[in-house]
């Protein structure tokens, strides 16, 4: 019977199991599997990161390249695929070391489908074949297999090699629901296979063979030159944990490939910054995950804070910053029919944070745990601090849990400060709907929340934001959360000075590492366990963003460098990429609790490519002349899919391989709005001397006016376009071009 047929055919070979090295088509439920058996080890392993090592190489969006490694009973093995055509894919593998005599060390591919149809094995043809409904796919390989033995399952065929070992012969057969290619690294230390799919058996063997003969497609990096590897690690992190979730039936970006935690596991924020991270490649994937998020959206209203395969937190919710990662999706893609899909469950969920979680009607919120469902936890004090996202923090420590009202003693910061930028995001989002009275609404309550943020939650005596009991003093413990008022437009001017000496202080935020998620002068910080002092990717993105808010631009350039050289530090020699990181070394995996392929650790890399190029909701498209030399793509934004180079000062935009935009103006383009007829933006000079600004595939002939703020700009013809005179200024200056035609 077919398998899952609406998915894009970019996507259908890819990696999509709980087994990395597990390639699967998945319109048919076609899988081919790598099984290793070591006699030294005595045991089999299907390379499974929850119980094998695995380190991720590459993994590109459109599955043109995956790459991985592992290890059993000393031996090393390195798989490659690439999906040359929709229907085709080659693997390849080799042993760089061997833990014991290649004969004793075996690699299996083992053929099987989701049906449970039965694979045989031409030996004139030298194909495995499987019909799957009313197609046809053959696997080959570059050498004969060594022997060729058929199975029930992939338990049945490790279970052969656990209790038989590799020199038997008894379970050979050239047809079987699982056939198994077996083959030695004494005899294959390297192989070839591929796989190709077609409607009729000969040409499915022919089209296998060819891909198996073509020539690898090279791998160019995406990023080189200033923060070299950043917007390849922001793939890689997306294109490993983009995998099948087979009870909802739909693909989606899990939090990890490695935690067990069911069949599925959705967090809610978790979900939308990987819908964030995925939209920078791709917006089906990026719409994808939204859907994932919101599917968890609830009759009460809130969004559940958590749903798996085996639990449903209903009763609480976490942080909503969906709002704000549909608004940036839609800075970048320009897709109405993502906010109109995303608008409803995010509204009723900031209703229902206003109504559930605040007891005393004052405008504030705290977090609880509502008399709904039947969650793990429900109607405790871990639950309600469920709700916040840091579970253990130090901040929770002096909070009380009320059973009456089923929420927490003290207001908490960061979900106030949350709140008030989800409901100023709504209000984009309703305004571009057309909803007048509902955008009118949200703005109305993202002002008192950040008017009571700025009355209630600062505490002179320290300077600084924090969380407090709602009848009476603050909190001691600090966290990262004390700096989000900025994200959310809540600090005056004055509180927001105060905040960057606290941000720079060594005896509390300030170091190599940061941000730690206790001061490192608080008792919490030494205990180095999870919210406990540890650097948490998500929270440096969302301070970021309220640096970038302020235009505090020197500070969020240092913070996402320092993100970068955090990141950096685990991932360029171990693949780490990190859930959280220790603020004193930087190290990710001295704690036993963290997971070493999170996907918001992506988010420390992204930082650095959107201080380049990026998107926020106060400066909208921004692109950055720094004077370094750097270049990345491809990578999605409003004039499509684009790569960004800087040489010697010049920075260019480079659209379908064709240049778009260049200048060598030193400083940052704000507000680039490129549409039918008109480009648009704020040029932020930083140059000493006057520069030139070239829009290429614009015919001089077409111009009707260029505009440098209210003054006619100078401008030429010239062969790729036109170029456009920036004289020497000390302020921002708003640039207008109209045209006759679409920029070509």
């Amino acid at each position: 019977m077919p398998g899952h047929v609406t998915i894009p055919l970019a996507r259908a070979w890819n990696s999509w199991s709980s087994r990395p090295a597990e390639l699967t088509f998945l319109p048919l439920g076609l899988r081919i599997t790598p099984v290793l058996y070591s006699t030294r080890a005595r045991r089999t392993s299907a390379i499974e990161p929850r119980h094998d090592p695995v380190r991720f190489g590459r993994h590109t969006i459109d599955n043109s390249l995956i790459e991985l490694e592992t290890e059993l009973g000393g031996t090393s093995i390195r798989f490659q695929a690439s999906a040359s055509d929709p229907f085709a894919i080659r693997g390849q593998w080799e042993a760089p070391q061997l833990g014991e005599w290649g004969t004793r060390f075996w690699l299996t591919l083992a053929i099987s489908s989701d049906g449970g149809e039965v694979v045989r094995y031409d030996a004139e043809k030298g194909a495995a074949i499987i019909k799957i409904d009313r197609r046809f796919a053959a696997i080959v390989t570059r050498a004969p297999a060594i022997q060729v033995t058929g199975h029930d399952s992939i338990d049945a065929l490790r279970a052969d090699f656990e209790t038989n070992g590799y020199f038997y012969t008894a379970t050979r057969s050239d047809s079987a629901p699982v056939l198994g290619l077996r083959f030695n690294m004494e005899m294959m230390r390297e192989g070839a296979y591929a796989a190709a799919v077609a409607d009729s058996e000969d040409l499915a063997v022919l089209n296998a063979r060819a891909c198996l003969e073509a020539a690898s497609r090279p791998a160019p990096s995406l990023h080189d030159g200033q923060f070299a590897g950043a917007l390849d690690a922001v793939r890689d992190v997306v294109g490993w944990n983009t995998i099948w979730d087979k009870v909802n039936h739909r693909p989606y970006t899990a939090v990890t490939r490695i935690w067990n935690l069911g069949e599925f596991a959705v967090w809610y924020n978790d979900q939308t910054f990987a819908a964030l991270l995925a939209g920078v490649f791709d917006t089906d994937i990026a719409r994808e995950n939204m859907a994932a998020a919101l599917a968890g959206a609830t009759p009460q209203g809130n969004i559940a804070c958590i749903v798996t395969s085996n639990d449903a937190w209903v009763d609480r919710s976490q942080p909503p910053h969906g709002s704000l990662v549909a608004w940036l999706l839609y800075l970048r893609n320009g897709e109405r029919s993502m906010i109109e899909a995303s608008y409803e469950a995010l509204a009723r969920n900031q209703r229902w944070w206003r109504s559930h979680r605040d007891p005393d009607d004052f405008g504030l919120i705290s977090c609880g745990t509502s008399d709904v469902g039947e969650g793990l936890y429900k109607g405790t004090i871990f639950g309600a601090r469920n709700e916040t996202g840091m579970d253990n923090s130090a901040t929770h420590d002096e909070a009380v849990y009320d059973p009456v009202t089923r929420t927490l003693s003290t207001y908490d910061l960061g979900l106030n400060c949350a709140l008030a930028l989800d409901a100023e995001m709504l209000s984009h989002m309703a305004a571009l709907l057309g909803r007048a009275e509902e955008a009118d609404e949200f703005a109305a309550l993202a002002d008192r929340s950040r008017r009571l943020i700025r009355e209630h939650l600062w505490d002179a005596d320290r300077g600084i934001f924090a969380n407090r009991q709602r009848k009476g003093g603050f909190v001691r413990s600090l966290s990262p959360t004390s700096f989000y008022p900025l994200m959310c437009g809540a600090a005056s001017a004055e509180q927001a000075s105060r905040l960057l000496a606290h941000l720079a202080d060594p005896a509390t935020f300030g170091g190599a590492f940061v941000l730690p998620n206790a001061t490192r002068n608080d008792p919490a910080f030494a205990e180095n366990v999870y919210w406990r002092g540890r650097i948490w990717p998500n929270v440096n993105f969302m301070v970021w963003l309220g640096l970038k808010r302020y235009r505090f631009d020197a500070e969020a350039s240092h913070l996402a460098k320092q993100s970068y050289d955090l990141f950096m530090q685990s991932w360029r020699d171990r693949r780490i990429a990190a859930e959280n990181y220790n603020a004193t070394t930087g190290e990710a995996m001295d704690q036993g609790d963290t997971d070493p392929f999170y996907i918001w650790a992506a988010l420390l890399p992204l930082m650095a490519v959107e201080e380049l190029c990026g998107f926020d909701p106060w400066n909208g498209w921004s692109l950055c002349n720094n004077g370094a030399d750097a270049n990345f793509g491809p990578l999605l934004s409003p004039a499509g899919r684009i790569h960004v180079s800087s040489e010697n000062g010049v920075l260019t935009v480079t659209r379908d391989g064709v240049p778009f935009l260049s200048t060598n103006n030193l400083g940052r383009f704000t507000h680039l709005v490129v549409g039918d007829g008109y480009i648009s933006c704020r040029i932020e000079s930083a140059s000493q001397s006057a520069a030139e600004l070239h829009l290429a595939g614009i015919d001089a002939g077409e111009v009707v006016a260029v505009k440098l703020g209210e003054m006619d700009a100078q401008w030429r013809a010239a062969d790729i376009g036109i170029v456009v005179a920036l004289p020497t200024a000390d302020k921002t200056r708003e640039f207008h071009l109209w045209h006759r035609r679409q920029v070509k």
